[in-house]
């Protein structure tokens, strides 16, 4: 098993902390394509979106710490506040400055300014959004750390 572990990082909190951003990445990817039936590759690297990649990093960081070093221990404490802090940012303040975005742009459209870029609209999440990437993150980090024993 220390090969899963050494594949990435060498640390299997970190490399959980990646693959559920990567799972998160391709499944907004998935859906995209289910829902608008085209393949559209910015949604691999994109924020926003179903469900929150930054909420599955920071969830599945956190879930592991827990379940690696216990829910007393301090990388817990701190993977815990560090994903409170991403969520609340990723639904206030990244939701209200996509709303600010949507807005300039409107403002920009009904002056005539077509032909300069818009600013990027979809930054923030939906608390849905956010919770699924979550669950997302605490279940990758569940499944992965119950097939790879606490010594790899």
């Amino acid at each position: 098993m220390r090969n899963v572990v050494d594949f990435l990082t060498g640390n299997l909190i970190l490399n959980l902390s990646i693959l559920a951003w990567a799972m998160a990445q391709i499944i907004k990817f998935v859906i995209t394509l289910i829902t608008k039936g085209k393949l559209d590759w910015r949604h691999i690297l994109s924020s926003g979106g179903m469900p929150s990649s930054h909420s599955a990093t920071v969830c599945g960081l956190a879930a592991a710490a827990a379940i690696r070093e216990g829910f007393t221990s301090s990388v817990f404490a701190l993977s815990l506040v560090l994903a409170t802090v991403v969520m609340y940012d990723a639904m206030g303040v990244r939701q209200a400055a996509g709303q600010h975005a949507r807005e300039i742009n409107e403002i920009k459209k009904q002056l005539g300014d077509d032909d300069s870029d818009n600013l990027p609209e979809k930054l923030g999440h939906r608390p849905t959004e956010v919770m699924s990437g979550a669950v997302l993150g605490i279940v990758i980090a569940w499944i992965v750390c119950s097939f790879i024993p606490s010594g790899a």
